[in-house]
Order: structure tokens, then sequence, then C-alpha cells
């Protein structure tokens, strides 16, 4: 998809800096989102937007920041030097030994943000924008105790 400014929608995966909550984005968001949801109607015939669509398994983690994006949560965002700026959700793909298209959604914030002590609230939110759209998600605990989110395409 193409935006108004000419550029290609890109979702916000949490490295990104900080957008300001715009009109104009929730717009682009809500249209990227509904073509998502179309593009799955049209290639799973009956099984319609419970299944995602084989592109979306290509660009898991693109298609699950959509997805969050589009829920409404808020995802985090670092500065020009990489320091988090942000508390929110962060996407990034699954450790490469896995090698089976997963994702894992952490929750990241500057430190002493608070983060930590709202991360199981905030990713089982995650979790609950994420499966009805047929993703698989575990809640893990991580190194340093700090828990995660992986999120895996339908069996």
């Amino acid at each position: 998809m193409v935006t108004a400014s000419g550029q290609g929608f890109e979702p916000a995966i949490g490295d990104g800096p900080e957008r300001p909550a715009t009109a104009a984005r929730a717009a682009e968001v809500r249209t990227a989102y509904e073509g998502l949801l179309q593009i799955r109607r049209l290639v799973n015939g009956p099984a319609g937007t419970a299944v995602p669509a084989p592109w979306e398994l290509r660009q898991m983690p693109r298609a699950v920041a959509l997805v969050l994006e589009a829920a409404g949560l808020t995802p985090s965002a670092v500065d020009a030097e990489g320091r988090r700026t942000r508390t929110g959700y962060r996407v990034a793909p699954g450790p490469s030994e896995s090698g089976d298209g997963r994702v894992e959604v952490t929750w990241a914030g500057p430190p002493g943000g608070g983060a930590a002590e709202a991360e199981q609230e905030r990713l089982v939110a995650c979790a609950a924008a994420l499966e009805p759209l047929g993703w698989g998600c575990l809640l893990y605990r991580g190194p340093r105790r700090r828990r995660f989110l992986e999120v895996e395409p339908p069996r």
C-alpha cells in the first residue's frame, strides 16, 4: 500500500522512532488492516479471516505488527541512538535456530519505565488481538525472567 505521502506503509514493529498518534496514521493503519482482512477472505475461501494468508507467513513480523497496531496497542520506540523512548510492544523474528517461522513479541520500554511490571498483562492483550486471527500465541519467561510472547502460524 502506498500512503498519502507516496511512501509504502510500514506497521510499527517497536524499533523505530515515535510516531505521533494522528488521524492520518490511524487511517493508514485502518486501510492496511482492512486490506489484510480482504486478502484473507479472497485467498482463504471458507476459512475467511481466521487463517493467515500466505504473504503473512512470509512476512510474519510485519503482519503481526499490523494486527497489534490496528488493535490500538502502543508500539515501543527508540531514538536515533537506539535507546528506548516509549514503552510498548516490540515484534522481532524468532530465534534463527528454530527456522520455523515464529516471531517474538516483547513488552519493551526505557529503563525504569515500568515495562517489566506491565509485561504479562500487556502481552496477554497482544495475544487477545492475535489469536482470533489464527495466530498461535504462547507466553514464556525468558532470560532475566522477562516474559515474551511466541507467535506462530496455525498448524
